[in-house]
């Protein structure tokens, strides 16, 4: 048990006995003690004055009293007017670090079988086009909080939702018709996401010279657009799909292999994977089905074009369409088809929307649908909405072929990755396989860094060169900061150091080494924090925060040449588990870090 909670259950309890008062933990406010106070731990004890009916100063000192005589870990306090600051013991912070140097998944809350199951849906690409840097920051998101949320103890099921249907779908169906002259990745050596994505710009190009022609020929633009004929075909292909002609189909499934099969490399590049993924060619129909059930019920309402609706006027919103008039579904539709399905094969008890915040409405209207149609999960779905990521050039669209390609964003962070290292002198003495593998992992752990490290809810400007930096708050920072505590441990092998990972609890500790400690022990807290608030960032910036701690302990401390035996033994252990933490953090943002660099 993590010294926050300790306390916390303490001055609960002291609550009781000094002022017959039974209070809830909620209302225990604890703090790291400012800097120039001493103390390690701070209570704000303005909520429990009304309950001791004595001064800010007083309530803090009888709380302090209690604490000290009661509290083994609490060694003496401090009371600033209405802050009550409190020193723990080193034999304490001692412990803590044995019991890191003991425990083989320090921080990490196994999963039981009485753990709740957590569904994580993230990436959720369409079959039209390849993963771009806005799908970056999706699935590394995703694939982050599904980590952090199995180490709070969850057991989690990963997946993924493929938009394989659609008009978007057909457009790049009907332009490769038209104009692809049977290329395949095959004869053009083209990666087949990237293919067919460039049929979904072609497709752009040529409805845009379309909507030109018609409109120099009388129409008006709304006209032109709808008359199209590249928009016509695509609707009658879209049309086609669902009555399942055979030659629609066909066409269909063939270009989504070449798409899946690029996906399958781009996910295996970034490290990502999952447990189900669900397609929603097979999960519209569900959806459709329970809206015609809910438009039987009264929940909604056909208007006279024959498209159903449903009203959320009541709750504050608008009408929604749930079914064209031609009986084709919407996005909305089939995410009720899938959540249904999705809790028919699992029993989940939590479910995880991982979406940019544009869908922010969606979301709210699909967890009010679901409850209307009876579904007693709708209330309690979670939308991790997450802001959007854009370039120094601006944002980025698809339709006009200016999106940044996941497949060359990943080639060029390894580019400049190992261009940096060279200019650098980093990887003196690789070989050429060691060098290539270490250039990738330091660029993917400058892309997966610089990207989890922003709060999610906040957009971001994603700029290459600056995330490969080896100094400051970047990946490369963090993992040369780990094969450096390595280098420091190898090296102490060689000279014969044997480490001793009991340290004795009466051991005088310097204070940067009890800092060092200290934040060691924060781990676990920032682990559940992260759980709570869905934020990988509250990981990445807590490992920042250990890694900095220990450079400046680095520089400013002998380790291996420390004459004095207990104090060299217990930087080493010290150097050891800040190692081993750094590891175990960034693992859970799904980063790799060298042995050497």
């Amino acid at each position: 048990m993590s010294i926050e909670l300790i306390i916390r259950d303490q001055i609960v309890e002291a609550i009781e006995k000094c002022y017959q008062q039974q209070i809830d933990s909620s209302l225990v406010q604890l703090q790291n003690t400012r800097k120039e106070f001493e103390g390690d731990i701070t209570l704000v004890v303005f909520p429990f004055v009304r309950m001791s009916k004595k001064s800010p100063e007083l309530t803090a000192a009888e709380i302090g009293d209690y604490l000290q005589q009661n509290v083994t870990e609490v060694e003496k306090y401090n009371v600033v007017k209405g802050f009550l600051n409190l020193v723990i013991s080193s034999e304490y912070w001692v412990s803590v670090l044995n019991s890191v140097g003991s425990t083989d998944n320090y921080g990490i809350t196994e999963p039981t079988d009485s753990s709740k199951l957590v569904m994580v849906e993230y990436s959720s690409p369409n079959t039209n086009k390849p993963l771009h840097l806005g799908h970056i920051r999706n699935n590394l998101l995703g694939f982050s909080l599904s980590e952090i949320l199995k180490a709070n103890g969850n057991k989690v099921v990963k997946t993924n939702i493929v938009n394989d249907r659609g008009i978007h779908i057909c457009k790049s169906m009907y332009a490769w018709k038209m104009w692809g002259n049977g290329e395949t990745p095959e004869n053009t050596g083209i990666k087949g996401d990237h293919l067919v994505g460039n049929y979904y710009v072609k497709f752009d190009q040529e409805y845009k010279k379309e909507i030109v022609v018609l409109i120099e020929q009388g129409q008006t633009k709304e006209e032109a657009e709808q008359n199209a004929p590249a928009m016509v075909g695509a609707r009658e292909m879209l049309l086609k799909w669902e009555a399942k002609d055979p030659e629609t189909i066909q066409l269909w499934e063939t270009m989504n292999k070449w798409v899946y099969a690029g996906f399958d490399v781009t996910y295996k590049e970034l490290g990502v994977d999952f447990d189900k993924i669900y397609y929603e060619s097979e999960t519209y129909l569900y959806g459709k089905d329970e809206v015609l059930r809910g438009l039987a019920e009264g929940v909604f309402y056909q208007k006279e074009d024959s498209s159903v609706w449903a009203d959320l006027t009541a709750e504050g919103l608008d009408q929604k369409i749930l079914l064209r008039s031609d009986g084709t579904s919407v996005y909305m539709t089939q995410d009720i088809g899938t959540a249904k399905e999705r809790f028919q094969d699992y029993p989940i008890d939590k479910m995880v929307y991982v979406v940019g915040n544009e869908q922010n409405y969606h979301f709210q209207v699909l967890s009010i649908l679901l409850d209307k149609l009876g579904f007693e999960f709708g209330k309690g779905l979670h939308h991790f909405s997450y802001g959007m990521v854009e370039l120094p050039q601006g944002k980025m669209k698809s339709r006009e072929g200016t999106v940044v390609d996941a497949d060359d964003l990943v080639a060029g962070m390894i580019e400049v990755s190992r261009k940096t290292s060279e200019e650098l002198g980093k990887l003196e003495g690789y070989t050429p396989e060691q060098a290539a593998e270490t250039y990738k992992m330091i660029a993917l752990g400058a892309l997966k860094y610089f990207i989890l490290k922003v709060d999610p809810k906040k957009s971001m400007l994603f700029n290459p060169e600056e995330s490969i930096d080896f100094n400051g708050n970047t990946g490369p920072f963090i993992q040369y900061t780990y094969a450096r505590i390595r280098s420091v441990l190898r090296k102490a092998a060689d000279r014969g150091i044997a480490i001793n990972q009991t340290i004795d609890s009466k051991l005088q500790i310097g204070k940067k080494e009890l800092e060092l400690i200290k934040a060691i022990a924060q781990f676990p807290v920032a682990v559940k924090e992260a759980g709570d608030n869905y934020s990988p960032a509250l990981i990445a910036n807590y490992i920042y925060e250990l890694v900095k701690e220990f450079n400046q302990f680095y520089h400013e401390f002998p380790i291996i040449i420390e004459e004095n035996a207990d104090v060299r033994n217990l930087r080493l252990v010290i150097a050891e588990n800040v190692g081993k933490t750094i590891k175990t953090g960034m693992k859970l943002l799904g980063i790799d870090v060298p042995e050497r660099m």
